[in-house]
C-alpha cells in the first residue's frame, strides 16, 4: 500500500529525499494499511532533537474505538540523530522545507517519505500545469 502526496510535487522542488519511522497506534496502523489516510497540507517540524509529522489526517479505523481519537494529531518521527542534525543544517542554511511526500508499508513497517524541498512560486506553477496541457495534447494527436 502506497499513499502519495501529490500536491508536494505540485507546490515544491523536491531536492532530496529521506526514510523516516513513524510512532503510531494499532488502529493508524490499520487504518493506514487500508489506505485512509491524507498527506496534503502536512509538514514536518523539527523541535530540538525530535522531527513530528503536523496536519497529517489518518482517519478513524472502522473497528477501533472512537474514543478520544485525533486524526491529525502531531506524531512523532523516528530518524537517526546525525540525519536530524544533517537535516537541521539543510533546513536552516537553503531556505528549504521537510515535506511529506508518502507512506508506504515494507514487509511489517509502516515508513514515512521525507524530501527536503523548496517552495514554488505561483509562475512556476502556472508553467507547469501550461507544460502538462501541451503534452496532453501532444499524446492525444498521435
Amino acid at each position: 500500500m502506497k499513499i502519495v502526496n501529490k500536491k508536494a510535487y505540485f507546490d515544491f522542488e523536491v531536492r532530496e529525499k529521506f526514510e523516516a519511522g513513524i510512532n503510531l497506534t494499532g488502529a493508524e496502523v490499520k487504518a493506514i494499511r487500508l489506505g485512509h489516510a491524507d498527506l496534503s497540507g502536512a509538514f514536518v517540524k523539527i523541535r530540538g532533537n525530535e522531527a513530528y509529522l503536523i496536519g497529517a489526517k489518518i482517519f478513524p479505523y472502522q473497528y477501533a474505538r472512537p474514543d478520544n481519537y485525533d486524526p491529525t494529531r502531531t506524531r512523532k518521527l523516528l530518524l537517526h540523530k546525525k540525519e536530524l542534525i544533517a537535516l537541521k543544517s539543510k533546513i536552516e542554511g537553503g531556505n528549504l522545507t521537510l515535506v511529506p511526500i508518502s507512506w508506504y508499508t515494507t514487509k511489517r513497517l509502516i515508513k514515512l517519505e521525507v524530501a527536503l524541498g523548496k517552495s514554488k512560486k505561483k509562475f512556476d506553477k502556472k508553467a507547469a500545469i501550461k507544460k502538462k496541457d501541451l503534452d496532453r495534447e501532444l499524446e492525444r494527436e498521435r
